[in-house]
């Protein structure tokens, strides 16, 4: 199981971070170490100070592709959730200043949170769905896939050029504005249309 990311997929997300808007999808990979394990807390790793949530929706891969056109996308997954890209942003922005890859940053140990998957039947169009982040009751992300630069089909077509997917594989869709670090004691819950699919703990 992979996991492919995506980057700068939110143009008021870009904008927070001072980024330049990508002409294409921006392309970054996790190891499967990198999956929080259920019930397990999040734990602050010792080499950043400021580990940044951004919440993402999230689509499991239910069939082998390769070179997907967009069209036929839709046929490759069954089920979509929310997750956490956990990014150590003091580290990336050392890599990101010498032109190094963002591994170290966005690929740790724990960096990769998964809701509970629902089936994409259930919702009447994946084209405006409304997701969210709360930090200790407070609503810190919140936005809706229609304001994605690039739609969940059009992803899973450009990635499918590069790798072959397969079952099981993962793919977080973007973050929109709103990321900050979190520290110690938060609780952090994410939503999908008003259904909650993952709470954790912060250590």
């Amino acid at each position: 199981m992979k996991i492919i990311c995506i980057g700068r997929n939110y143009t008021n997300h870009i904008e927070e971070l001072h980024n330049e808007r990508p002409t294409e999808p921006v392309v970054f990979m996790k190891p499967d170490s990198a999956v929080l394990l259920k019930q397990h807390p999040f734990v602050i790793p010792e080499f950043s100070e400021e580990v940044h949530h951004e919440i993402e929706i999230i689509v499991k891969i239910s069939k082998v592709g390769k070179y997907i056109e967009p069209k036929f996308a839709h046929k490759y997954y069954d089920e979509i959730s929310v997750g956490i890209d956990f990014t150590a942003r003091d580290l990336q922005d050392k890599l990101k200043a010498k032109g190094l890859p963002w591994e170290k940053a966005k690929a740790f140990d724990g960096s990769a949170v998964l809701g509970e998957f629902l089936p994409k039947s259930q919702f009447s169009s994946l084209e405006n769905i409304t997701f969210e982040l709360t930090n200790n009751s407070k609503t810190v992300q919140m936005s809706n896939s229609g304001l994605m630069l690039w739609k969940i089909d059009e992803l899973i077509s450009y990635v499918s050029q590069f790798f072959t997917l397969k079952i099981g594989d993962i793919i977080f869709t973007g973050t929109p504005e709103g990321v900050a670090a979190v520290k110690p004691d938060d609780v952090l819950e994410g939503f999908l249309e008003g259904q909650q699919l993952f709470r954790i703990q912060v250590k």
